[in-house]
């Protein structure tokens, strides 16, 4: 903002003048002008930096100089720079405010036989038009420029003010005015009211310059006359000035404000970095009435469009308040750059955004435009080093080897030796020993691990024999020896490493079925049994081993179940079924397959079955082509006809030929009914999108009728390898006990937060829920719950809470049970009861006041469409609840939450047992204590 204290003249102008370039070629070299900024990318990076003025000039931009002029580098781990430069930095030649050229020298390292290579390069800029104001704000400075405005009755000479002084530079160009123009006078710095002449502002190590229409004002961050506001929460760095020039008896004053970012702007989470920018930025803006016109987000100075941004998983957020960038934490454009903190292993990453943004002031009608080059580092990320240990262990010992990967590591990172502990090898003597030593990098080379591979046969591999276990162990101990570039900061990391190979011979399998079940033997050969078997995905343990395994004295025989859900379905016929069991025996010290047996068998089965009063039956089952599957989802032709039963495996159908979309035919003397069982379209649609390589399902059934007869026929539409099927079984249930936080039941306590606090009179409310299930027929009722003061669930004492669904009509603070409705959680409230507990204690006379208290309850699974008598008849309605009166309070933690059922379903009522009673579900809370 310009101020006239009387009348006169203001002349400032700035000779513009013209350079050619010298440019010699380097390994990558790029300059590009971004808005009112230089950016030259430069590899490898540079020993130092000049700038070239009228091409005879050569001035060195040492740190201090290049912050008062403008300039600011940056390099990477990889060994990449960039420099900036302002346009309107003190040593680029300024025609008329419209073009702007600059021309570096970059000297590059030598050697101590030749001198020291040196590149030039020059660039040319144009940049209008120019805004009544402009901020920059860069890694190490700051920079206001302003439009100046004079009386018009004046005009300013023409006249240039002369050159640079070398290795100096023209750090206040038209400070000194020609006689017929205004002199630059003195600048005052506020809030301090400061004054210092031109002189002193540059030696304090500010730039202040005049070019043909503007006043430049430049400042370090971190100088004496600025200061820190907090602006919308926001700490921001303020340069504020008002530049006096005088002419005779005319007194101009020119105001000048730069507002930049400080570190304190920016929130890290392991995961994204957060950068809050103030809107309304108030040093800047006189009043609310603005109108932000642009908004810009870029790296290293160069503004990105949204597809970048977008890949690149970028986002700009613009409140009331605030504007806000959110940057992933290893988001292309960054890097990460090792460190050791007390011999740990960290990483950083540094990105450096930029925000631009215009705005308008309604009242003045002056534009803004603001630039922030933004560098961001993270705190330190511990990043502790692994040992992966590669090793196959199904070799014999003198043929073994080791293979080891260290990882994962940036790309700054190199490794040096390795010590054994008889020997340090440097990684070239490793290699020459035969450990092939190699370093791998990640696809997009960002990150390195370190591969080695070392024979079981050298001496630095311990080795012990274990004669009674039939086995020989290896041990590998290493400390590797790192360093990071290009500081070289050294580091360490140790590992010892083993590997377990047997000694022995490993047993026989063989193998053979008949029309029920499979046949498995095990030969251990005269040996101890020194393995576990998995048949199929479980390991035999002693529950399985007692119901499937016959021992002999050598040897062991595995009976199963061909429907077993340890064995899978291959596929079917009209008349059998193919199933196949999978049975491994494993090292129990490292897991390794000692042998591997897969039988396969056809079994007798009839999947369709037509009956003379009109209905017919059919399994869908499940096979190993169609892995996804879920058998629950299969329909008949019309997509109302589901299961009458399903589980993971199997889909039941019961229906009549002349519903669920059955057709029918003449063929002579035979009636032919036929349906399909398949998945809805909108689901076989879902499925193939995710899994293009899995076979449609669909699984044609019929039956065919003849005078006084009935006969069966199962095929499918087309033949193939593996045809869907599923086979009769029983299905699993879950069955969960939680407790609710408040009587929303919309949040639940969890593990972490017990115990937890309860006075007597407050209520706990329980949720009781069939989880696993989407049979909407299914109702779950609470069939007993009561309280006993130890975790056996037949303990004594006891106080009944429910009674046959009821409350218990001798509680005079009876149970209460809230309605369950539909909602995004509960998709079936059948499935779900819930009822309400005042907390309370056990006070009998023969009973010791205890601190723990349990509670119990049996659950009965019934079929909702047809209720009966007793359990299902369904839960008591509440009656008024009277208050409890007493005091004190109470922990409630909850022991066992999951209870697995197998259920089994019968008409008008569905008992759930679990695996030990033959006709009770309970779940149990856990301990509730007196504190």
């Amino acid at each position: 903002m310009v101020h006239f204290l009387g009348s006169g003249l203001f002349c400032l102008l700035m000779a513009a003048v013209g350079i050619q370039a010298h440019l010699t070629p380097i390994n990558y070299l790029n300059a590009e002008c971004l808005g009112n900024v230089i950016r030259l990318s430069v590899a490898p990076p540079f020993e130092e930096v000049d700038a070239v003025f009228n091409d005879t000039q050569i001035i060195n931009l040492t740190p201090g100089l290049a912050t008062q002029c403008g300039f600011s580098f940056k390099f990477d781990p990889m060994g990449n720079a960039m420099f900036f430069a302002s346009l309107q930095n003190c040593f680029s030649q300024n025609m008329d405010d419209k073009l702007f050229s600059l021309v570096i020298q970059f000297r590059l390292p030598g050697n101590h036989m030749t001198e020291d290579p040196v590149y030039r390069v020059g660039k040319t800029c144009s940049y209008t038009p120019w805004t009544s104001r402009e901020i920059l704000c860069d890694r190490n400075y700051m920079e206001v420029s302003v439009r100046r405005t004079l009386p018009d009755s004046q005009t300013f000479p023409e006249q240039p003010t002369g050159g640079p002084k070398a290795r100096s530079g023209n750090l206040r160009r038209g400070a000194d005015a020609v006689a017929s123009g205004y002199k630059m006078t003195a600048v005052v710095f506020s809030p301090s009211k400061k004054v210092m002449k031109v002189d002193e502002v540059q030696r304090k190590g500010y730039a202040i310059a005049n070019t043909p229409t503007r006043l430049v004002l430049r400042s370090p961050h971190n100088a004496e006359e600025t200061y820190l506001q907090n602006v919308a929460g926001v700490p921001m760095r303020v340069l504020s000035t008002s530049t006096f020039f005088e002419q005779k008896w005319l007194v101009t004053r020119v105001d000048a404000t730069a507002v930049c970012p400080t570190p304190g702007a920016v929130a890290f989470t392991p995961e994204v970095i957060t950068w809050y920018m103030p809107k309304h930025i108030d040093p800047l803006i006189s009043s609310d009435a603005f109108t932000m016109l642009e908004v810009y987000m870029g790296i290293d100075a160069k503004r990105l469009d949204t597809e970048e941004m977008a890949a690149r998983n970028y986002s700009v957020l613009v409140t009331e308040a605030h504007i806000i960038v959110e940057i992933p934490v290893g988001a292309v454009g960054g890097y990460f750059k090792s460190h050791i903190q007390d011999d740990q292993y960290f990483v950083t990453y540094t990105i450096e955004p930029m925000l631009e943004l215009l705005w308008i002031e309604e009242v003045s009608h002056e534009d803004t435009r603001y630039k922030v080059l933004f560098p961001i580092t993270t705190p330190p990320m511990a990043r502790p080093p692994q040992v992966h240990n590669y090793t196959p262990l199904d070799a014999v010992p003198e043929q073994a080897v080791f293979m080891l990967e260290l990882g994962t590591f940036n790309l700054d990172v190199e490794l040096l030796n390795i010590t054994f502990p008889t020997m340090v090898l440097t990684v070239a003597e490793c290699n020459t020993r035969g450990f092939n030593v190699q370093e791998e990098r990640s696809l997009d080379n960002t990150l390195k691990t370190f591969r080695m591979e070392v024979p079981f046969s050298d001496p630095v591999v311990f080795k012990e024999k274990r004669p009674e276990q039939g086995v020989t162990t290896f041990t590998l101990q290493l400390i590797y020896g790192l360093v990071i570039l290009p500081e070289y900061a050294p580091f360490s990391h140790s590992a010892v490493v083993d590997a377990v190979l047997l000694d022995i011979v490993p047993p026989s399998v063989t193998g053979n079925c008949d029309q029920e079940n499979f046949y498995i033997t095990v030969d251990y050969r005269n040996q101890e049994p020194f393995f576990v078997v998995l048949v199929g995905k479980r390991l035999l343990n002693h529950e399985l081993a007692q119901q499937y395994i016959t021992e002999g004295d050598t040897d062991f025989t595995i009976t199963l179940p061909f429907s077993s859900p340890d064995a899978v379905f291959e596929s079917f016929h009209s008349s059998s079924v193919r199933s196949r069991l999978d049975v491994a025996l494993l090292n129990p010290y490292n897991n390794m397959t000692l042998k591997y047996f897969s039988l396969a068998c056809s079994f007798l089965k009839t999947l369709t079955e037509c009956f003379s009063n009109g209905t017919m039956t059919a399994l869908a089952v499940k096979v190993e082509s169609a892995p996804s599957l879920n058998p629950s989802q299969l329909t008949l032709s019309d997509p109302a006809c589901g299961p009458t039963y399903s589980d993971d495996r199997l889909a039941y159908f019961h229906f009549t030929v002349n519903s669920c979309g059955t057709t029918r035919k003449f063929i002579n003397n035979v009636m032919l009914y036929e349906n399909i069982i398949s998945l809805p379209d909108e689901l076989e649609v879902k499925i193939n999108a995710t899994t293009s390589s899995e076979d449609e399902y669909q699984l044609k059934v019929s039956c065919y009728y003849v005078v006084n007869a009935t006969r069966t026929l199962a095929f499918l539409t087309r033949l193939r390898d593996n045809v869907p099927f599923a086979e009769t079984g029983t299905g699993r249930l879950t069955v969960r006990m939680r407790l609710a936080q408040d009587a929303s039941y919309n949040t639940f306590h969890q593990e972490e937060d017990y115990p937890v606090v309860r006075y007597l009179r407050q209520p706990l409310h329980f949720e009781v829920e069939l989880t696993k299930s989407s049979d909407p027929k299914v109702a779950l009722v609470l069939d007993h719950c009561w309280a006993t003061l130890n975790e056996d669930r037949d303990s004594r004492p006891r106080w009944n809470l429910i009674i046959n669904g009821c409350e218990n009509p001798e509680d005079p603070y009876r149970v209460v049970f809230p309605p369950v409705v539909a909602d995004a959680r509960v998709h079936f409230p059948p499935h779900v009861k819930r009822f309400e507990v005042h907390m309370f204690s056990f006070t009998n006379d023969a009973v010791e006041p205890s601190g723990q208290v349990f509670v119990h309850c049996d659950v009965v699974i019934c079929d909702a469409s047809s209720p009966s008598d007793g359990p299902c008849s369904g839960q008591c309605v509440n009656q008024d609840n009277p208050k409890r009166g007493m005091s004190g309070f109470m922990l409630f933690r909850p022991c066992q939450t999951i209870t697995e059922l197998i259920g089994s379903l019968s008409t008008g009522q569905r008992h759930v047992k679990d695996f030990f009673e033959e006709h009770h579900l309970y779940v149990s809370s856990g301990y509730i204590l007196w504190v």
